[in-house]
C-alpha cells in the first residue's frame, strides 16, 4: 500500500482500487481548519479512473470534533458567506465526486465532522461514536452543508432539537435515527468500511455513478420528473457492455444469487 501525506492534516493511502483518506490531526481531535477543508476538496477532485471507491477515516480517538474554533476569525458577512461556500464546494467534491465514499466513524462526529460524514454515501459507526451539532449553543449556525444533508438522514425535527438543546446521540440511538447505516463493535469501523468499499468498487461503474450522482437528484424531483429521469438512467445503465455481461452471467447461473442476510 502507498501512503502519501497530502498535508499536515490529511493522508492518502491506496489499497487496490480503494482510496483511504485519513484526517491526521489527532491532537486536535481532527477538528477541521481551512487547510484541511481545501485538502479534502483537492484530493476528491484529483482521483483518477483507477480509483473505484473511497474510505474517509480519522486518526486517533475521534473521527472529527468539528470546526477548529481556535481558527475562527472575525469575518464580516461577505467573508462569512464565501467561507461557508468554500466548505460547500469541498463537501460537494465528496458527495458528487467520481466514486462512492464510505466513512468510518468513531468517537466524536460533531459539527463539521457530522457535515463531512453526511456528505458520504455509506456511514459505518462503532460503539464509541457520538453525534452532536453544538453550533446553536455557541450562538452560530451550521455553514458546511448540515442544514441540507443532516435532515435528509434524520429529519428536520431531530436536527432542530440537537441545535436548540445541545442533544448528543450515542452510537446506538444514532444508528436507529439514521446517522449511520452500520454499527459495529468499538475499533472495527475502519475494517468494516474498507470491506464495504472493496465490495462497492466491484460494481459496474455506471451503476455506482447513477447511485451517487443521479439518485440524490431524483429524490429532489417531483414524482413525474423523477420517474422520467429513472427511465433514462435505467436505459443508459443497462446498455453498457459490462451490464449486459453481468445479466448474462446471472441468467446462465454464473453469478451469485441474493441470499438472506
Amino acid at each position: 500500500m502507498t501512503v502519501t501525506q497530502i498535508s499536515n492534516d490529511l493522508s492518502l493511502e491506496l489499497k487496490g482500487a480503494v482510496a483511504i483518506v485519513r484526517l491526521t490531526r489527532p491532537t486536535k481531535r481532527n477538528a477541521i481548519n481551512d487547510a484541511l477543508v481545501l485538502a479534502l476538496r483537492d484530493v476528491f477532485e484529483s482521483f483518477n479512473s483507477d480509483i473505484k471507491a473511497a474510505v474517509i477515516a480519522g486518526e486517533g480517538d475521534h473521527f472529527c470534533a468539528g470546526l477548529d474554533l481556535s481558527e475562527l476569525s472575525d469575518r464580516d458577512a461577505v467573508q462569512g458567506l464565501h467561507h461557508s461556500r468554500m466548505w460547500h464546494k469541498a463537501l460537494d467534491a465528496v458527495q458528487f465526486g467520481p466514486v462512492p465514499v464510505i466513512t468510518a466513524l468513531h468517537g466524536a462526529v460533531v459539527g463539521g465532522g457530522l457535515e463531512l460524514a453526511s456528505a458520504s454515501h455509506i456511514r459505518v459507526a462503532d460503539e464509541s461514536t457520538f453525534y452532536a451539532l453544538p453550533e446553536g449553543s455557541r450562538g452560530i449556525f451550521v455553514g458546511g452543508g448540515a442544514s441540507v444533508r443532516v435532515p435528509k438522514l434524520v429529519g428536520v425535527a431531530r436536527m432542530t432539537d440537537m441545535m436548540m438543546t445541545g442533544r448528543v446521540y450515542n452510537a446506538q440511538d444514532g444508528e436507529r435515527a439514521g446517522f449511520a447505516q452500520y454499527l459495529v463493535p468499538t475499533g472495527q469501523a475502519f475494517a468494516k468500511a474498507l470491506e464495504i468499499a472493496e465490495k462497492v468498487a466491484l460494481n459496474a461503474p455506471m451503476t455506482n455513478y447513477a447511485l451517487t450522482q443521479v439518485l440524490p437528484r431524483i429524490a429532489e424531483q417531483t414524482a413525474d420528473h423523477g420517474l422520467l429521469t429513472e427511465s433514462l438512467v435505467a436505459a443508459i445503465t443497462q446498455s453498457a457492455p459490462e451490464a449486459k455481461e453481468r445479466v448474462k452471467a446471472f441468467l446462465e447461473g454464473r453469478a451469485n444469487k441474493v441470499q438472506k442476510g
